[in-house]
């Protein structure tokens, strides 16, 4: 067994997300959403929102802009209330109270960083600067708790080692550690929320520069609930696993794309899942579950999405990536157990146990030509034909 308590599937809520469901009326606005968040769809139950402004904002903003404002005394969620807010109480109305949600920042307020950016730059590195940024945190989490929308964990910053053109900010893991041992924890221990404190959005594979500094401090580690990687982070995966075998870890971003949509980049993403299962992440998240043609982001990427809304014809598509999910999410249900698997097809394999005893195979045929397998369960087995380039889920 890899993981016993797989944790479930998701997506991040973005606001340009919301934008595009608006162009569609109710009746199919609510079939895209259940295709995402129903039992009878991908079942997603554990999603991802950001905390101010990401890539996928309309427009670049934070929850507090009025400089100096230490105390939070002009802190606000109100522009959450024009896209996240609905976004997120529309998936909950699907899915029911079996949702997990957790937030991270792109950027801090300007006046917190230097230079004064919501893109680049570093938050400034003050005592008055960080215990204010903590207090920021804890804001997010009750405003939410007062929207009626728990969140159940925050992650530090989201690619804490990129300095991007959209809304960023770059960290050490000495820092991070830093800022969750004497300031977040503290902070929310003191506002007595429930809220986890996870140690993520981790971009890069250095072990010993992220997970083996911020864990190997026990005062920050006691905060630390978990660990989330994405990007090049998954090559830290392993390593965090081996050396902290009872701590959570989990993906937090899918690898993007290029607006394309092709099912060469949806073969891709099967890859992802493979990797990040195998070894050992809980959960996994797709990033865009919906956009308008092209996937274009506010300074010009084009990316993939599970579904594209067309504003034009006030119609929806479901692309290749939203099938390669569904294979997964639409059958692995939260708390199956994560399964080894053996033979020359292990490499193109995830298998898992539903706590119903029902196991799950989903295959990857990544051949130009049919491949006839045997599947053995513990209970039963089943031959197959694969065909080419195709992925397979199936059900013992």
């Amino acid at each position: 067994m890899v993981t016993p308590d797989f944790k479930g599937f998701g997506g991040c809520f973005n606001e340009l997300g919301w934008k595009a469901l608006s162009h569609l009326d109710e009746n199919e606005r609510g079939e895209v959403l259940g295709a995402l968040f129903s039992t009878d769809g991908c079942a997603f139950n554990y999603c991802r929102l950001p905390i101010g402004a990401n890539d996928y904002a309309e427009s670049w903003y934070s929850h507090n802009e009025t400089e100096g404002d230490f105390a939070m005394e002009t802190f606000s969620i109100a522009r959450d209330r024009q896209y996240l807010i609905p976004y997120i109480r529309a998936a909950r109305a699907v899915r029911g109270d079996d949702f997990y949600l957790f937030a991270s920042p792109w950027s801090p307020p300007t006046w917190m960083k230097f230079p004064r950016a919501h893109n680049n730059g570093t938050l400034v590195w003050e005592p008055r600067y960080r215990s204010a940024y903590a207090n920021y945190f804890a804001r997010f989490v009750k405003a939410y708790e007062d929207e009626g929308i728990p969140i159940n964990a925050v992650h530090v910053q989201n690619e804490p080692d990129s300095d991007q053109k959209f809304p960023s900010c770059v960290w050490t893991g000495a820092k991070m550690r830093d800022f969750i041992r004497d300031d977040l924890g503290p902070a929310f221990r003191s506002a007595g929320l429930d809220a986890e404190i996870w140690a993520g959005t981790i971009e890069r594979g250095d072990f010993n520069g992220w997970a083996g500094t911020i864990l190997s401090d026990q005062v920050a580690a006691a905060f630390v609930k978990g660990m989330g990687f994405q990007w090049a982070g998954k090559h830290g995966v392993q390593r965090t696993r081996q050396a902290f075998p009872d701590l959570p870890i989990i993906q937090t971003e899918n690898e993007c794309g290029d607006g394309a949509n092709s099912w060469d980049q949806a073969h891709y993403v099967f890859d992802l899942i493979q990797h990040y299962l195998s070894n050992g992440a809980e959960a996994y998240l797709y990033w865009n579950m919906v956009l308008e043609p092209g996937g274009v982001s506010t300074w010009g990427w084009r990316q993939n999405a599970m579904v594209t809304v067309d504003p034009t014809t006030r119609s929806a598509t479901f692309n290749p990536e939203f099938y390669v999910m569904k294979h997964f999410a639409g059958f692995v249900r939260p708390g199956a157990a994560v399964l080894r698997t053996g033979g020359p097809m292990a490499a193109n394999t995830l298998a898992f146990r539903n706590l119903d005893g029902g196991e799950v195979f989903v295959v990857q045929n990544a051949q130009a030509t049919e491949r006839t397998i045997t599947v053995r369960g513990s209970r039963e087995s089943a031959t197959v034909n694969l065909a080419p380039f195709s992925i397979s889920t199936l059900t013992l």
